[in-house]
């Protein structure tokens, strides 16, 4: 995993002066409230949301982009567009999956942009695959601590892993497995039906599974 990607303050708001009030001690859901009275948001309130969800992004765009070297531009980018638009969140406990959305959409915002041709990578011929549900869980990135020397060339694999697939089985596996998205959260993102999101994943999941068999066997 990447470093995180540090956001500075002048790409948000240069001048908006410091608030007083100490927010460290604020739930998440009372520092969007506070980010949504008047007509920009409370700097310490959203520092410090920023401070809490930084990871967040950063991840998001790791396993999207892995390859992209201006990954901290586009972590900006995501927090520039939260910002302005925070106050148009209705439902602040959905903040989480509204903020992986921001980051998701910048991503197919700057692939478009590139007019990117997405070349078939070098996988396993094609296979039979089963579309039902497999039954996959994607570590975190930090393993607890009983699990640290037993599964850290696992979980390195399983990041290479990720990262080999094309571009909309990465995404979707990305969305679902790692950020933890509804199928139907998921179709809206990438712009297809339900039955396309549920056969990609399942596809994705197979060609990990396939990757990884001489990990998991063991």
């Amino acid at each position: 995993m990447s470093q995180c990607i540090s956001v500075s303050w002048s790409t948000v708001d240069a001048t908006y002066p410091a608030a007083s009030v100490q927010v460290d001690k604020l739930s998440n859901h009372d520092l969007i409230l506070r980010c949504q009275v008047g007509l920009r948001p409370d700097r310490a309130a959203f520092a410090e949301l920023l401070r809490r969800y930084q990871t967040q992004v950063d991840r998001v765009l790791y396993h999207l982009a892995p390859d992209w070297s201006d990954r901290a531009d586009l972590a900006q980018e995501v927090w520039i567009r939260v910002y302005r638009n925070i106050g148009r969140l209705q439902e602040p406990a959905k903040f989480r999956g509204w903020l992986s959305r921001i980051a998701t959409n910048l991503f197919y915002d700057e692939l478009r942009k590139r007019k990117r041709v997405v070349s078939p990578l070098s996988l396993d011929a094609p296979r039979t695959l089963d579309d039902g549900e497999i039954d996959w869980e994607i570590a975190g990135d930090t393993p607890g601590p009983e699990e640290e020397l037993t599964t850290r060339e696992f979980y390195d694999q399983l990041r290479e892993a990720i990262a080999d697939l094309p571009e909309v089985f990465r995404t979707t596996i990305v969305l679902r497995e790692i950020e933890g998205m509804a199928y139907e959260e998921i179709a809206e993102i990438t712009a297809v039906s339900l039955g396309t999101v549920k056969s990609r994943i399942a596809r994705a999941r197979s060609r990990l599974q396939t990757q990884l068999q001489s990990y998991l066997d063991t």
